[in-house]
């Protein structure tokens, strides 16, 4: 029996998300609060992508992975964010079957690629302060192609696996999702079989995709502190380290969310908790990611003011 094929009342063809009907009283603020914030998401990706392409100054390995991410968190939010919306407003709070399986693949797919991004933006960092001289030499367009490639591939791989496992699970008519997203581990919840491997599964996965990357982010930066406490000059440091910090504020954000939800068992009682979680990494965490890149980068910052100077100039000429 396949997943939410039939019930004892016939069939189905979709799934309620339940959302955050236990919370009435907030759905409104939730609507407006989350249509503001995915607005300013779709304006500060977008500009980020666009300056990262049209400054040649920005043509540069760093610039060419933030343009990624910024790409990668349009997509992530416009998978989710739009249904949100809709069932925000909407009594019945339906998806169908296959609205679902395209949330459960596509929010997967770039959720797993944004991990391995991160962990090969932090190697671009751990070169470029550790290894100055041989940067450009080891840094290369084919390998940041190639780097680019693998997290993406990686993204779309594990997607395959975990989406197979997850969509062969019987629910026997179970098709309340107490969650506003198909995400695995809600979705495993349904289930009315023994989940113990589709769990081990999920958890094996977790590892591969957030305890390893974060494990070397974390040994990257040990390396990138010890080159930066060697740096003599005060401005120096400060400089290094704003340029490290919006990295590793993204990274916290990020990978200090999804670990809650990932790493905890399918079955954990913390849906309250999980809801809001889900909330921050899927609507907050993108629209602060360009904030905290621009506004403490110097580059981008004036990367910006020249772009957008060169558009009023083609306006008003």
């Amino acid at each position: 029996m396949g997943m939410v094929k039939s019930t004892n009342e016939g069939n189905i063809t979709g799934f309620i998300l339940l959302g955050f009907s236990d919370y009435p009283q907030l759905q409104t603020a939730l609507f407006v609060v989350i249509l503001i914030l995915y607005l300013l998401t779709i304006l500060g990706n977008t500009t980020i992508i666009l300056i990262s392409h049209l400054e040649p100054k920005l043509h540069t390995p760093m610039y060419f992975f933030l343009s990624h991410l910024s790409f990668l968190d349009l997509c992530f939010t416009s998978s989710v964010i739009p249904q949100l919306l809709v069932n925000l407003q909407d009594p019945m709070k339906t998806i169908t079957y296959g609205g679902c399986m395209v949330q459960l693949c596509v929010s997967l797919a770039l959720g797993s690629t944004e991990c391995v991004l991160l962990a090969v933006m932090s190697y671009d960092r751990y070169v470029a302060i550790c290894r100055p001289l041989h940067y450009a030499l080891l840094m290369h367009p084919h390998l940041c192609m190639a780097l680019t490639s693998l997290a993406w591939l990686s993204g779309v791989a594990t997607t395959l696996v975990q989406s197979t496992l997850t969509l062969q699970l019987p629910l026997c008519g179970h098709h309340q999702v107490d969650h506003f997203i198909c995400e695995v581990p809600v979705l495993i919840k349904l289930a009315c079989v023994d989940t113990t491997f589709n769990e081990a599964e999920l958890f094996v996965a977790s590892i591969l995709f957030l305890v390893v990357p974060i494990s070397f982010i974390l040994v990257s930066y040990g390396y990138i502190t010890q080159a930066v406490l060697k740096i003599k000059s005060a401005t120096g440091r400060k400089k290094v380290f704003g340029t490290c910090s919006s990295h590793v504020t993204v990274v916290i954000m990020f990978y200090g969310t999804i670990m809650f939800m990932y790493l905890q068992s399918a079955k954990s009682t913390y849906k309250d908790q999980g809801k809001f979680v889900s909330l921050f990494y899927t609507v907050v965490t993108p629209m602060l990611n360009p904030l905290i890149y621009t506004l403490r980068n110097k580059e981008v910052k004036e990367a910006l003011r020249k772009v957008l100077g060169k558009i009023l100039v083609i306006k008003f000429t």
